[in-house]
């Protein structure tokens, strides 16, 4: 069976102990400072006070895969080894932050470590990978089904040394926080090539230029997922320098292409998180709760609800764990069908799973008093995110039946 290598269990050990000391006793304390905060979007100090501790316990970047081992001090970590860590981190929401691996940051890293010129790098990427800053990845569109990428209607046109983007833009993750400086940017700026895989081009747009207008925060299921949140963006007449451009002109959807799975694995790996702590707390839960005269972990449905909740996180993390050994032996595009299988299968998985624990814990399973609420949240909209699982399934059920009826 699977085994990790040992770098990756020793690290995995010593992020179970800053979880144990830091993070978990710190969940009321970072709920009251975000509650409590005058502006939601702005860096909460408890946050910064916890990444000064990962940093100084050597639990910083832990994302970088190992072909770019000089970007951290690790040497970098497979996708293989990287999942277990990051599963313990996706047991509290907010925490992946505090060791530096928190979505979308995380792809918009490898975006700057694969297609990246060395100015744009020593810019942008050095501060993000010292947690000094944050990043955004604006692609989705309200006005069209930005499911199939090629729809994308953003303008971006040259003028002189310039490129001037207008256009529409929602659901940008991390847009809403202070701290983030720099938006990557996808839109058209060859509409009329006859492949629509060439149309698109990526821009680094600073936040902070002129024409760049946050219309409002937006909410899931409720949640604003505060500091970080998503927003509805309107780009007017923004004007950004040539060089801003990444890769070259027309090279928009490639680098979609090369960014989005692995972040889809990440996603994956820490919902598998959620999913574990949301069966630990249902079996506290089962155990300490009587009804009719007995615990509840002494009733049928109850065990049967456990009994599925367990295999069917067994089932996802093997399915993540072959998919990361498929990417990690023979790369991202060959292993295009596992990847899609793991994100449209785990998602929902444990949406289910969390839906029983939830049910476990009665009417109290459904408030802030758990974690499992904004964690249902998280695994619904993660069904959506990176692409919908129709568009996965759609590709993937083709690539299977050519494989088996050619």
């Amino acid at each position: 069976m699977y085994e990790h290598s040992k770098k990756s269990q020793d690290l995995a050990a010593r992020l179970q102990r800053f979880m144990d000391e830091h993070i978990y006793p710190n969940e009321e304390a970072y709920a009251h400072q975000l509650k409590t905060a005058e502006n939601r979007f702005a860096p909460l100090p408890l946050m910064d006070e916890l990444k000064l501790k990962a940093k100084e316990a050597g639990l910083w970047n832990l994302f970088v895969p190992e072909e770019h081992a000089e970007y951290c001090d690790h040497g970098g970590l497979s996708f293989f080894d990287y999942a277990p860590l990051a599963e313990i981190m996706g047991r509290v929401i907010w925490c992946p932050e505090v060791f530096n691996c928190n979505a979308p940051d995380t792809g918009n890293m490898e975006v700057f470590m694969n297609y990246a010129t060395e100015a744009q790098q020593r810019e942008w990427l050095d501060p993000l990978l010292a947690g000094d800053i944050r990043s955004s990845y604006a692609m989705t569109e309200p006005q069209v089904a930005s499911s199939d990428a090629t729809n994308v209607e953003l303008r971006i046109e040259k003028d002189g040394n310039e490129w001037v983007l207008n256009g529409h833009k929602w659901f940008i993750t991390n847009a809403m926080y202070e701290r983030t400086r720099i938006l990557i940017v996808m839109g058209k700026s060859d509409p009329e090539n006859p492949s629509r895989h060439l149309q698109q081009s990526q821009i680094l747009v600073p936040k902070d230029t002129p024409g760049v207008t946050l219309v409002r925060p937006l909410t899931t299921l409720g949640y604003d997922d505060a500091p970080i949140g998503h927003a509805e963006i309107v780009f007017e007449n923004v004007r950004v320098p040539y060089e801003n451009i990444l890769l070259g002109e027309g090279r928009g959807f490639e680098i979609a292409q090369g960014r989005l799975g692995p972040g889809r694995m990440h996603h994956c790996m820490r919902l598998i998180g959620a999913a574990q702590r949301s069966l630990e707390l249902a079996c506290h839960r089962a155990n300490s709760r009587t009804t009719f005269g007995r615990l509840l972990s002494k009733h049928q449905s109850v065990r049967e609800d456990i009994s599925k909740c367990f295999s069917e996180i067994e089932m996802a993390r093997l399915l993540l764990l072959k998919a990361c050994h498929k990417i990690d032996t023979q790369g991202v595009p060959a292993s295009v069908d596992m990847i899609a299988a793991t994100k449209t299968t785990i998602p929902f998985l444990v949406q289910k799973v969390i839906d029983r624990c939830m049910q476990i814990h009665g009417a109290g399973g459904l408030t802030e008093d758990y974690m499992m609420a904004e964690a249902y949240n998280y695994a619904r909209w993660c069904r959506q995110a990176d692409g919908p699982d129709q568009v996965h399934q759609m590709a993937l059920g083709k690539q299977i039946i050519d494989r088996f009826s050619g």
